[in-house]
Protein backbone atom coordinates (compact mmCIF):
# COMPACT_ATOMS: atom_id res chain seq x y z
CA UNK A 1 0.00 0.00 0.00
CA UNK A 2 1.52 3.14 -0.81
CA UNK A 3 2.79 5.67 2.01
CA UNK A 4 1.60 9.20 0.33
CA UNK A 5 -1.94 10.32 0.18
CA UNK A 6 -1.50 12.21 -3.41
CA UNK A 7 -5.55 11.85 -3.85
CA UNK A 8 -6.95 13.69 -0.73
CA UNK A 9 -9.22 16.51 -1.03
CA UNK A 10 -8.56 18.18 2.20
CA UNK A 11 -5.68 18.20 4.55
CA UNK A 12 -5.40 16.03 7.59
CA UNK A 13 -3.61 18.31 10.22
CA UNK A 14 -2.11 16.17 12.70
CA UNK A 15 -3.44 12.68 12.50
CA UNK A 16 -4.02 11.26 16.11
CA UNK A 17 -5.77 7.77 17.23
CA UNK A 18 -8.04 7.31 20.83
CA UNK A 19 -6.86 5.08 23.49
CA UNK A 20 -10.01 2.85 22.73
CA UNK A 21 -9.37 3.03 18.56
CA UNK A 22 -6.00 1.87 19.04
CA UNK A 23 -7.07 -1.03 20.73
CA UNK A 24 -9.95 -2.00 18.79
CA UNK A 25 -8.61 -0.55 15.00
CA UNK A 26 -5.52 -2.48 13.36
CA UNK A 27 -3.68 -0.28 12.08
CA UNK A 28 -4.19 -1.91 8.45
CA UNK A 29 -7.74 -0.90 8.85
CA UNK A 30 -6.97 3.04 10.35
CA UNK A 31 -4.49 3.44 6.79
CA UNK A 32 -7.25 2.43 4.66
CA UNK A 33 -10.05 4.23 6.56
CA UNK A 34 -7.73 7.50 6.44
CA UNK A 35 -7.02 7.25 2.99
CA UNK A 36 -11.01 6.83 2.21
CA UNK A 37 -11.28 9.37 4.24
CA UNK A 38 -8.74 12.13 2.67
CA UNK A 39 -10.09 11.34 -0.81
CA UNK A 40 -14.03 12.14 0.26
CA UNK A 41 -14.87 8.46 0.93
CA UNK A 42 -16.50 8.86 3.77
CA UNK A 43 -17.91 5.31 4.72
CA UNK A 44 -20.93 4.20 6.04
CA UNK A 45 -23.27 7.41 6.11
CA UNK A 46 -26.71 8.33 4.93
CA UNK A 47 -26.90 10.34 2.16
CA UNK A 48 -27.64 14.01 4.25
CA UNK A 49 -24.52 13.06 6.47
CA UNK A 50 -22.65 12.82 3.02
CA UNK A 51 -24.14 15.93 1.59
CA UNK A 52 -23.51 17.53 4.64
CA UNK A 53 -19.38 16.39 4.51
CA UNK A 54 -19.54 17.54 0.48
CA UNK A 55 -20.65 20.86 1.58
CA UNK A 56 -17.87 21.40 4.55
CA UNK A 57 -15.19 21.12 1.86
CA UNK A 58 -16.64 24.19 0.77
CA UNK A 59 -16.82 26.11 3.60
CA UNK A 60 -14.49 24.54 6.19
CA UNK A 61 -16.44 23.16 8.56
CA UNK A 62 -15.95 19.36 10.47
CA UNK A 63 -15.59 16.53 8.40
CA UNK A 64 -17.03 13.51 9.89
CA UNK A 65 -16.67 9.33 8.09
CA UNK A 66 -17.87 5.79 9.58
CA UNK A 67 -16.33 2.84 9.00
CA UNK A 68 -15.72 -0.68 10.10
CA UNK A 69 -13.14 -2.92 11.00
CA UNK A 70 -12.31 -5.99 8.69
CA UNK A 71 -14.00 -7.28 12.40
CA UNK A 72 -16.87 -5.39 12.26
CA UNK A 73 -16.09 -2.91 14.97
CA UNK A 74 -17.48 0.60 14.00
CA UNK A 75 -15.31 3.93 14.75
CA UNK A 76 -15.58 7.05 13.37
CA UNK A 77 -12.77 9.90 11.60
CA UNK A 78 -13.29 13.42 12.67
CA UNK A 79 -11.33 16.43 10.69
CA UNK A 80 -11.51 19.65 12.70
CA UNK A 81 -13.18 22.53 10.98
CA UNK A 82 -9.47 24.16 10.42
CA UNK A 83 -8.21 21.02 8.99
CA UNK A 84 -6.00 21.09 12.44
CA UNK A 85 -6.45 17.54 13.52
CA UNK A 86 -7.81 14.60 12.38
CA UNK A 87 -8.62 11.99 14.97
CA UNK A 88 -9.44 7.92 15.09
CA UNK A 89 -12.10 7.26 17.80
CA UNK A 90 -14.75 4.95 18.19
CA UNK A 91 -18.28 6.60 18.91
CA UNK A 92 -18.57 6.09 22.10
CA UNK A 93 -15.39 7.99 22.74
CA UNK A 94 -16.86 11.21 21.16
Amino acid sequence: MSTTLSNRRFSLGKVVITCGAIKAVSPEDSWEAIHRHASGDWGDLCDDDRRQNDEALECQARLLSRYFTRSGVCFWIITEWDRSVTTILLPEEY
